[in-house]
């Protein structure tokens, strides 16, 4: 009886701390902005615009020298009520501020980005010990191809076989036999 008592209790005071951190969480991730770095391509993404006289808004690269958003490389956000995103292709290495504003004149966020080097993958080669004999493919022959008369002649052997041994197993003395 006694622990029925202490549940309503202590969710009391747990309900009252979890409330304003589920009602802060949804909003607090759809602000803001999320940049990513691929090679030299850049690309942000967003939830914070809404859809005004047919745009998003636009959203502008601007590098080290670069101080307002209008001298930056600017690129309008394409998506949906949902997520809106831009993309920069053949950025050069070095630090960029990421800056997106909605269509509606609101700073969505900004980010600073690092660009590095496109690397391309090397392939590396590792020794390995080829067979002396090439490869025994087990029944058939897989690393060859035989012309027909060698089928032939063993097909012939094949079949001469088989009538040699019905032949001796016919001849040989059996038990029932006398001589």
């Amino acid at each position: 009886m006694r622990y029925i008592r202490l549940l309503p209790r202590s969710a009391a005071p747990l309900a009252a701390a979890a409330l304003p951190l589920a009602l802060a969480g949804p909003a607090a991730a759809a602000a803001g902005i999320s940049v990513s770095t691929s090679g030299t391509n850049v690309t942000v993404v967003t939830s914070a615009c809404a859809l005004n006289n047919g745009s998003w808004g636009t959203a502008s690269l601007l590098g080290s020298g670069q101080t307002s958003f209008a001298q930056g490389r600017q690129v309008a956000l394409t998506g949906t009520t949902t997520s809106q995103s831009a993309a920069w292709a053949g950025v050069t290495p070095g630090t960029y501020t990421v800056t997106v504003q909605c269509s509606n004149g609101v700073s969505a966020g900004s980010q600073v980005v690092n660009v590095s080097a496109a690397t391309t993958p090397t392939p590396t080669r590792v020794a390995t010990a080829a067979p002396s004999r090439g490869v025994a493919g087990g029944l058939g022959g897989a690393t060859r191809d035989y012309g027909t008369l060698t089928l032939g002649v063993g097909a012939a052997l094949v079949g001469s076989a088989v009538i040699a041994g019905a032949w001796f197993l016919r001849r040989r003395p059996g038990p029932y036999r006398r001589y």
